[in-house]
């Protein structure tokens, strides 16, 4: 990563690293809720955010399904969040995010071993810093970061619909602020390789789908957000400059899943409208102050356009996916 694109990230994580004093807003009671009979989807559930999420919904008496690509370290975790909530309804999901073919198979199985699902919260990712292909030779940030999260969403669409209030909340980063909807080079075939900024740029994707399917499914309530800098494993080994820049500024895992917490359980957010991008429990711009990061109609329309023909390409071609893609 260059002096300058850290420099940068730096800046921006100086104007939202205040966690202490944001939460002196935040209403207690929001988070004052059962959640039996409810149940939740967490993708990277293991450690960092996403384990701390899990946790969080467990102790309140929510049915977990953490999704993960080890199935070790998602045992591990298991035995933890039990541990500690006394919650037994806890289930392991072994897969690998960026191989979207099997993201579509899980998608489809899962389909059918369940009746219903509350809440999906779109929370792995990863940030591979050399230019590396997944088995259906698509590059893998890209993979895991929009692809994934795409096939995975899209065809759990129809079940949440299914459910009550259902909501999908997809954990982004304020590093897509630096970064414009690019539709051209999606898996940047012709740019120069640089981690962070495809991070970035995948970051941007998610906002921009968000967006979109809060439009084309009103019955779901959508939000995407950025959970502030947090001292995770995934920050340290992905950005190491960066996470020695701000190593006496970065939140807690708790803390950054706290507003994730607040968006899949408390009857506030629906109040807000489906589709926003929010940090520290309000919706924030997900533009900065006269950013030319805005896209066209047209932008959008094509890049979803080529989210579905990449999609349909891995689709497998057994008799449980010879549907149409999006699984209705």
């Amino acid at each position: 990563m260059s002096f300058v694109i850290s420099v940068l990230l730096f800046l921006i994580a100086m104007r939202w690293s205040g966690f202490e004093n944001a939460s002196k807003s935040f209403v207690a009671k929001d988070l004052d809720v059962s959640l039996v009979g409810r149940s939740f989807m967490i993708t990277g559930a293991n450690s960092g955010i996403g384990k701390a999420t899990a946790m969080a919904i467990a102790k309140k008496g929510g049915t977990v399904h953490i999704v993960c690509r080890n199935k070790e370290r998602a045992e591990r975790a298991r035995e933890e969040i039990i541990s500690a909530s006394g919650n037994n309804e806890v289930y392991i999901h072994v897969l690998d995010l960026s191989e979207t073919r099997k993201v579509w198979e899980f998608a489809e199985a899962f389909k059918k071993e369940h009746s219903s699902l509350n809440v999906l919260i779109n929370n792995a990712g990863c940030m591979v810093n050399q230019r590396e292909m997944n088995s259906d030779g698509l590059e893998k940030n890209f993979a895991t970061n929009t692809l994934g999260v795409y096939v995975l969403t899209k065809c759990l669409i129809p079940l949440l619909e299914k459910s009550r209030d259902p909501r999908v909340i997809t954990v982004s980063s304020g590093g897509m602020l630096v970064q414009k909807l690019n539709t051209d080079d999606l898996q940047t075939e012709r740019a120069p390789f640089d981690g962070t900024m495809v991070y970035a740029q995948n970051k941007r994707q998610q906002v921009v789908m968000t967006e979109v399917w809060a439009k084309a499914n009103p019955k779901i309530h959508f939000s995407v957000m950025h959970p502030g800098w947090a001292d995770t494993p995934a920050v340290a080994k992905a950005m190491p400059q960066f996470h020695q820049m701000m190593r006496n500024r970065l939140r807690s895992a708790d803390q950054g899943a706290d507003t994730v917490v607040w968006l899949a359980v408390s009857r506030a957010t629906t109040a807000f409208p489906s589709g926003l991008f929010f940090q520290d429990r309000q919706p924030v711009s997900a533009h900065l102050p006269l950013a030319w990061t805005h896209s066209s109609r047209r932008e959008v329309k094509v890049f979803m356009g080529r989210l579905e023909t990449l999609a349909m390409a891995v689709k497998p071609s057994d008799s449980l996916t010879q549907r149409s893609f999006d699984c209705h």
